[in-house]
């Protein structure tokens, strides 16, 4: 299937527009890596503590990091997590104000800021239960010690397995049923006795936010997994340098390398622009993305290779426009094809995978641009370099060509 016929652009003849354009976003991406946001590292890599919330009322970021602050917990960042309809945010503890012994003890850390300086009910809850955040062992423990059926004494029925049957039926109505947040305590009614019930709108509170999940990553991990990332990013690059070198020439290597390095660049710009966290997800995408454009790159040299057999006597800017041009169809099929789906889960993929699909939605539109705007030209340019100094092009398979 081809989309276009005929084509006849003159890729080479535009490369000072496209230099201009890839110095405009590689200096931009650089300026603020630099000065402006630097790199936003996530939790995955700075080491921390990241807890997911979600809240009865729509969560204000403002007012949480006031809580945060009034709490003492100094540099935390608060961030929208999930859809705005399931009121959730995602708050992450800088690794200064967590120590690797003490990192289980972040979560609880939150809840008592929340608690006390966000929470309505944060006055009014010195000494009771938070059943919106309370665990099974608090409550079963709660209810053993307030003993609302009286069973301590009857000895007719084992106390600790009544009451943990009573703590796993709240649990499960509140976590399964409720979404993880009471807006009543009426509403266990028929989910538990009437006395544990009555106990509890005594003797409990609701917070009106419950945590939902939390991860915990010491300093150590973060450093490993950064250092693990660079070299992944760089072992893939080299790899690639050398297949290339083996299958055609170094020069077609180096400049296919240069280009996704270019890629890269400006990906990783682009989230620095954009001041989003750089996570795990993200270098998988990154390389993701530097596979994507070697692929293309490489199709577009294979082109080059069969149009120099065939054309030995054309100079090499002329076969090199060819070879775009006949390869411009498939790659604005394969390229849009893939950018439709990465751009569908960037939009409804979640927050979760925001990170991922970002990462890949700007690789694939500058993995193409690359392919055809940096990559070839520099090819170009180096045989050119070649020929003022009275040297033969350097091409695959021994051929040689004017230029």
């Amino acid at each position: 299937m081809e989309l276009f016929r005929g084509v006849n652009v003159d890729w080479l003849g535009k490369k000072w527009y496209f230099l201009a354009f890839s110095l405009i976003f590689s200096v931009s991406g650089v300026l603020s890596i630099l000065f402006w946001h630097h790199i936003k590292l996530g939790i995955d890599f700075r080491g921390g503590t990241l807890v997911y919330v979600q809240f009865e009322q729509p969560p204000n970021a403002d007012r949480i990091r006031q809580a945060m602050d009034r709490a003492g917990i100094n540099g935390s960042r608060i961030q929208p997590y999930g859809t705005a309809a399931q009121k959730q945010v995602a708050i992450s503890l800088a690794q200064k104000e967590t120590q690797e012994s003490a990192l289980d003890a972040g979560r609880e850390t939150i809840v008592q800021a929340l608690t006390a300086n966000y929470s309505s009910n944060g006055a009014a809850s010195q000494g009771k239960l938070d059943l919106d955040n309370a665990g099974q062992g608090a409550l079963v423990q709660y209810l053993q010690q307030s003993d609302p059926e009286h069973l301590a004494n009857t000895g007719a029925v084992d106390a600790t397995q009544r009451y943990a049957q009573q703590a796993t039926a709240i649990l499960q109505h509140r976590d399964r049923d409720l979404s993880g947040i009471f807006s009543s305590i009426d509403q266990l009614n028929g989910v538990a006795d009437p006395a544990v019930v009555s106990q509890l709108k005594q003797g409990a509170y609701l917070s009106g936010f419950h945590v939902f999940a939390a991860d915990v990553i010491g300093p150590q991990v973060g450093a490993a997994l950064r250092k693990q990332a660079l070299l992944a990013t760089l072992y893939s690059l080299a790899g690639m340098l050398v297949y290339l070198w083996f299958r055609f020439e170094l020069i077609y290597g180096v400049a296919a390398v240069v280009a996704v390095f270019h890629d890269t660049l400006i990906t990783v710009g682009a989230f620095s622009l954009a001041d989003k966290e750089v996570t795990l997800t993200v270098i998988a995408a990154i390389l993701t993305l530097i596979g994507y454009s070697m692929n293309d790159t490489i199709v577009v040299f294979d082109r080059i290779r069969e149009n120099l057999r065939l054309s030995r006597r054309e100079n090499l800017t002329t076969v090199v426009n060819r070879s775009i041009n006949q390869t411009l169809s498939r790659t604005v099929l394969t390229s849009g094809l893939t950018f439709m789906t990465v751009l569908s889960l960037y939009l409804f993929g979640g927050e979760v995978l925001r990170g991922f699909s970002f990462a890949l939605v700007v690789g694939i539109l500058i993995g193409t641009y690359s392919s055809i705007a940096v990559a070839a030209p520099m090819l170009v340019a180096y045989q050119e370099w070649r020929a003022k100094r009275g040297k033969r092009a350097v091409l695959p398979a021994g051929k040689r060509a004017r230029v």
